[in-house]
Protein backbone atom coordinates (compact mmCIF):
# COMPACT_ATOMS: atom_id res chain seq x y z
CA UNK A 1 0.00 0.00 0.00
CA UNK A 2 1.51 3.43 -1.19
CA UNK A 3 0.06 7.33 -0.01
CA UNK A 4 0.40 9.67 -2.80
CA UNK A 5 -0.41 13.33 -3.92
CA UNK A 6 -3.51 12.74 -6.17
CA UNK A 7 -1.95 14.80 -8.97
CA UNK A 8 0.45 11.37 -9.71
CA UNK A 9 -2.30 9.23 -10.04
CA UNK A 10 -4.55 12.22 -11.71
CA UNK A 11 -7.07 9.23 -13.43
CA UNK A 12 -8.36 8.61 -9.87
CA UNK A 13 -10.02 12.29 -9.41
CA UNK A 14 -13.20 11.03 -10.71
CA UNK A 15 -13.69 7.93 -8.13
CA UNK A 16 -12.59 10.31 -5.35
CA UNK A 17 -15.03 13.06 -6.33
CA UNK A 18 -17.69 10.69 -5.82
CA UNK A 19 -16.34 9.43 -2.85
CA UNK A 20 -15.91 12.71 -1.26
CA UNK A 21 -19.66 14.51 -3.14
CA UNK A 22 -21.74 11.35 -1.91
CA UNK A 23 -19.94 11.36 2.23
CA UNK A 24 -20.31 14.68 2.58
CA UNK A 25 -22.28 16.70 -0.01
CA UNK A 26 -25.57 16.66 -1.33
CA UNK A 27 -27.64 15.91 -4.17
CA UNK A 28 -26.61 18.90 -6.33
CA UNK A 29 -23.01 19.43 -4.84
CA UNK A 30 -21.33 17.38 -7.40
CA UNK A 31 -19.75 19.97 -9.55
CA UNK A 32 -18.58 22.19 -5.95
CA UNK A 33 -16.83 18.93 -5.24
CA UNK A 34 -15.05 18.36 -8.36
CA UNK A 35 -14.14 22.00 -8.19
CA UNK A 36 -12.18 20.89 -4.56
CA UNK A 37 -10.50 18.11 -6.39
CA UNK A 38 -9.34 19.56 -9.26
CA UNK A 39 -7.86 22.50 -7.42
CA UNK A 40 -5.60 20.34 -5.08
CA UNK A 41 -3.93 18.45 -7.11
CA UNK A 42 -0.85 21.49 -7.65
CA UNK A 43 2.57 20.00 -6.31
CA UNK A 44 3.42 22.03 -3.42
CA UNK A 45 0.45 23.95 -3.27
CA UNK A 46 -3.04 23.72 -0.88
CA UNK A 47 -5.35 22.59 -1.10
CA UNK A 48 -3.74 18.79 -1.54
CA UNK A 49 -5.17 16.02 -1.77
CA UNK A 50 -3.50 12.42 -0.98
CA UNK A 51 -4.71 8.56 -2.38
CA UNK A 52 -3.70 5.31 -0.92
CA UNK A 53 -3.47 2.52 -3.42
CA UNK A 54 -2.61 -0.84 -3.36
CA UNK A 55 -0.85 -1.63 -7.20
CA UNK A 56 -3.59 0.77 -9.10
CA UNK A 57 -6.76 -0.10 -6.71
CA UNK A 58 -7.76 3.03 -4.51
CA UNK A 59 -8.25 2.49 -1.18
CA UNK A 60 -8.65 5.93 0.44
CA UNK A 61 -8.09 10.04 0.29
CA UNK A 62 -7.58 12.49 2.62
CA UNK A 63 -7.08 16.21 1.94
CA UNK A 64 -4.69 19.23 3.55
CA UNK A 65 -6.82 22.13 3.08
CA UNK A 66 -6.36 25.63 3.79
CA UNK A 67 -10.22 25.76 5.02
CA UNK A 68 -12.90 23.35 5.42
CA UNK A 69 -15.01 25.00 7.43
CA UNK A 70 -16.16 28.48 5.87
CA UNK A 71 -17.21 29.76 9.28
CA UNK A 72 -14.05 29.33 11.16
CA UNK A 73 -11.47 31.06 8.49
CA UNK A 74 -8.79 32.15 11.52
CA UNK A 75 -7.75 27.96 11.88
CA UNK A 76 -5.89 26.67 9.24
CA UNK A 77 -4.19 24.30 7.64
CA UNK A 78 -7.39 21.16 8.29
CA UNK A 79 -7.30 18.04 7.54
CA UNK A 80 -10.33 17.59 5.29
CA UNK A 81 -12.20 14.79 3.69
CA UNK A 82 -11.32 11.72 5.27
CA UNK A 83 -12.52 8.82 3.29
CA UNK A 84 -12.41 5.11 3.25
CA UNK A 85 -13.43 2.53 0.71
CA UNK A 86 -16.38 0.72 2.33
CA UNK A 87 -14.41 -3.04 1.30
CA UNK A 88 -11.10 -1.51 3.51
CA UNK A 89 -12.88 -0.56 6.25
CA UNK A 90 -11.52 -1.14 9.95
CA UNK A 91 -8.04 -2.01 8.38
CA UNK A 92 -6.28 0.49 10.17
CA UNK A 93 -5.85 2.96 6.32
CA UNK A 94 -7.52 5.63 8.55
CA UNK A 95 -4.92 6.23 10.74
CA UNK A 96 -2.41 6.11 8.45
CA UNK A 97 -3.68 8.61 5.98
CA UNK A 98 -4.36 10.92 8.89
CA UNK A 99 -0.50 9.92 9.67
CA UNK A 100 0.54 10.70 6.37
CA UNK A 101 -1.03 14.43 6.51
CA UNK A 102 0.38 15.40 9.71
CA UNK A 103 4.04 14.67 8.31
CA UNK A 104 3.42 15.95 5.50
CA UNK A 105 2.01 19.63 7.28
CA UNK A 106 5.11 19.02 9.68
CA UNK A 107 7.28 18.65 6.39
CA UNK A 108 5.72 22.40 5.22
CA UNK A 109 6.56 24.10 8.72
CA UNK A 110 2.84 24.10 9.95
CA UNK A 111 2.51 23.20 13.64
CA UNK A 112 -0.81 22.36 14.17
CA UNK A 113 -3.72 21.19 12.01
CA UNK A 114 -7.35 21.36 12.19
CA UNK A 115 -10.40 19.36 11.53
CA UNK A 116 -13.95 19.16 11.86
CA UNK A 117 -16.61 16.20 12.17
CA UNK A 118 -20.20 15.18 13.41
CA UNK A 119 -18.67 12.32 15.38
CA UNK A 120 -17.18 13.04 19.11
CA UNK A 121 -15.08 10.91 20.91
CA UNK A 122 -13.54 9.26 17.80
CA UNK A 123 -10.39 11.51 17.05
CA UNK A 124 -9.05 11.91 20.48
CA UNK A 125 -7.90 8.70 19.99
CA UNK A 126 -5.63 9.69 17.12
CA UNK A 127 -4.13 12.72 19.34
CA UNK A 128 -6.59 15.03 18.29
CA UNK A 129 -7.94 17.39 20.90
CA UNK A 130 -11.40 18.64 21.06
CA UNK A 131 -11.50 22.68 21.05
CA UNK A 132 -15.39 23.32 20.71
CA UNK A 133 -18.21 23.21 18.79
CA UNK A 134 -18.45 25.47 15.04
CA UNK A 135 -21.14 25.96 12.38
CA UNK A 136 -20.98 23.80 9.16
CA UNK A 137 -23.01 26.31 6.16
CA UNK A 138 -25.67 26.94 6.48
CA UNK A 139 -26.32 25.82 10.21
CA UNK A 140 -25.42 22.73 11.22
CA UNK A 141 -23.01 21.97 14.43
CA UNK A 142 -20.02 20.13 14.14
CA UNK A 143 -17.33 19.10 16.60
CA UNK A 144 -13.83 20.95 15.47
CA UNK A 145 -10.37 19.48 16.77
CA UNK A 146 -6.85 20.29 16.76
CA UNK A 147 -4.07 18.61 16.72
CA UNK A 148 -0.08 18.91 17.06
CA UNK A 149 2.21 17.57 13.81
CA UNK A 150 4.85 17.56 16.31
CA UNK A 151 5.11 13.81 17.87
CA UNK A 152 8.23 11.16 17.83
CA UNK A 153 6.06 8.22 16.70
CA UNK A 154 2.89 9.22 15.89
CA UNK A 155 1.95 5.49 15.12
CA UNK A 156 1.21 4.23 18.26
CA UNK A 157 -1.70 7.29 17.50
CA UNK A 158 -2.57 6.53 14.64
CA UNK A 159 -3.46 2.61 14.05
CA UNK A 160 -6.76 1.92 13.72
CA UNK A 161 -9.36 2.63 10.89
CA UNK A 162 -12.49 4.00 13.06
CA UNK A 163 -15.75 5.31 11.09
CA UNK A 164 -15.74 5.65 7.51
CA UNK A 165 -15.36 9.11 7.03
CA UNK A 166 -15.19 12.50 8.66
Amino acid sequence: MQIIPLYQAPHHAEQVTDWIWQEFGSADSRDFFASVVASSQKEGALPLTFIALEGDRLLGTVGLWRCDLISRQDLWPWLAALYIDESQRGKGLGGKLQRHVIHYARECGFETLYLYSACKDYYEQFGWYYIGDGLDYPSHKVHLYQRTTACGDCSSELNDDGPASV
